[in-house]
């Protein structure tokens, strides 16, 4: 392997895949700004550097409860359809400013409705704005794919009816699916008929599991639910109780041997108290055990990241290389939710190529 180091300004130019990022958790900051004052919200500040600053600071308390608390205010002006529509287009150009080539972007259309709006209608506009924006960024010349993922909030009432719109959406824009929201108290195993719903309509989804709940979340997202992917998962360690000899427990095992994807978000994972510090983010050893680990952003506003800012993190910090970086994208590409030809064009086509003149 390559023990090529690269930069901040070498990162930004590599095509980049990410699978877990939240639409909610990703808006600019004068955006955020320039749409509260039209529907009269308050903010904490509105100066946009400000803004963008306190997202940070109170998003990074080591308690998940207290980070999804900072969404009150984006969620506060993604209630009409002018805001979701240009939220969604500008998360796509976004994205494609930082060189990813594809992503996949999650939210729950239920809590969008404040404004009068149906789910339904929620659904539709955000994909009229991801549209625009990935036609905007392919006539610049960044062309980026986004598939969605709607989620239910598994701590509510409507996962069922979320599933629903996976299934009726999924030939136009709609990806997969994930239940998201407070993970401890609120199992999985709850909203089961959904998720064997969404098996019986061959829908993929994903579960937040490993994040703030240990292993018993891990192996119901899994067993008792049929997920194909783990958002998270950082607590798959648990089950490695020497990650530098790398015995793996039974769970472990499964989640590796079967590369079942690990939507693993190292900047998040410091703020809600899942990690302790980038350079010794399990991350790092998982892939050095042969899971299938992905790198994500999780939210960029109140994670105060994007793609290029983690990868240099773990070059920085945890040693990474140049094709370290590749490995995970790669990854992330062949755990998409998207058709296996998509994916091996990404793959071949751009992914590949994209990193060959930086090994």
């Amino acid at each position: 392997m390559t023990t090529t180091r690269v930069d901040p300004a070498m990162i930004r130019t590599l095509p980049k895949a990410v699978l877990h990022d939240h639409l909610d958790g990703g808006l600019r900051p004068a955006t955020l700004v320039e749409l509260a004052a039209e529907v009269g919200h308050t903010l904490p500040t509105t100066d946009p550097d400000a803004l963008a600053a306190w997202f940070f600071e109170a998003a990074n308390s080591g308690d998940l409860v207290r980070y999804i608390a900072t969404f009150d205010h984006t969620l506060a002006v993604m209630q009409s359809r002018e805001g979701l529509l240009r939220v969604a287009e500008e998360y796509v150009l976004d994205l494609a400013a930082d060189g990813v080539v594809y992503a996949e972007v999650r939210y729950a259309p239920e809590l969008n409705t404040r404004g009068g709006l149906t789910m339904r209608e929620v659904v539709e506009t955000v994909q009229e704005g991801l549209a625009a924006g990935m036609a905007k960024a392919a006539a610049a010349g960044t062309p980026v794919r986004v598939g969605t993922l709607l989620c239910g909030m598994r701590m509510f009432d409507r996962v069922r009816e979320a599933a629903d719109l996976a299934v009726a959406y999924r030939d136009a824009g709609v990806v997969g699916f994930d239940i998201a929201g407070a993970e401890a108290g609120f199992p999985a195993a709850d909203h089961a008929e959904a998720f064997a719903h969404l098996r019986g309509e061959n829908v993929p989804f994903t579960i937040h599991a490993g994040e703030a709940d240990g292993l018993t979340s891990i192996h119901q997202a899994l067993q008792t639910c049929g997920a194909q992917r783990v958002g998270h998962g950082v607590r798959i360690t648990d089950d490695i109780p020497d990650l530098g000899a790398g015995k793996l427990g039974r769970l472990a095992g499964w989640v590796r041997d079967r590369r079942i994807a690990l939507e693993m978000c190292p900047t998040s994972n410091l703020q809600t108290g899942a990690a302790t510090s980038i350079a010794e983010h399990p991350i790092t050893a998982l892939k050095r055990l042969g899971f299938r680990v992905t790198l994500n952003t999780d939210n960029r506003l109140v994670s105060g990241t994007t793609m290029t800012r983690e990868m240099s993190l773990l070059v920085e910090q945890a040693g990474w290389t140049t094709a370290d970086l590749r490995d995970v994208t790669v990854n992330a590409l062949k755990s998409a939710f998207v058709p296996f030809d998509e994916r091996t064009r990404l793959i071949e086509d751009v992914v590949l190529p994209g990193y060959s003149s930086a090994l």
